[in-house]
């Protein structure tokens, strides 16, 4: 449960990275590389965000059936456990798209180009 929570944390904490990285530039000149980094930055978030989230779920899933097989007699407690963990961990995931497309689509440099 500990990896998972450092896990969560540093998946936050690059997509934050990434975002601001997306918001740094100041100057008219660069407004070209502030918009390709508002777009690239919240595609690397999602992929890591995702690729966590599913590493996550691949644990909690081999988790689960280690129990079952070991404790058959509680495989209802254990599915209904599971399938609310693995709504919190999908909830992660849904969470940074929607940073994401907050980035990508709240753009202030978006409106030069258009």
């Amino acid at each position: 449960m500990k990896k998972f929570s450092v896990s969560t944390l540093w998946t936050i904490a690059l997509v934050l990275g990434l975002s601001s990285i997306a918001f740094a530039s100041e100057t008219s000149m660069e407004a070209l590389d502030f918009f390709i980094w508002s777009v690239i930055a919240p595609g690397f978030g999602i992929a890591l965000a995702a690729s966590v989230c599913g590493l996550a779920q691949g644990m909690s899933l081999r988790a689960a059936v280690e129990g079952v097989a070991r404790n058959p007699e509680a495989s209802g407690k254990v599915t209904v456990t599971l399938i609310i963990g693995l709504a919190l961990i999908e909830s992660l995931c849904i969470y940074a798209l929607v940073v994401a497309l907050i980035i990508i689509y709240a753009n202030p440099a978006a409106k030069l180009f258009m």
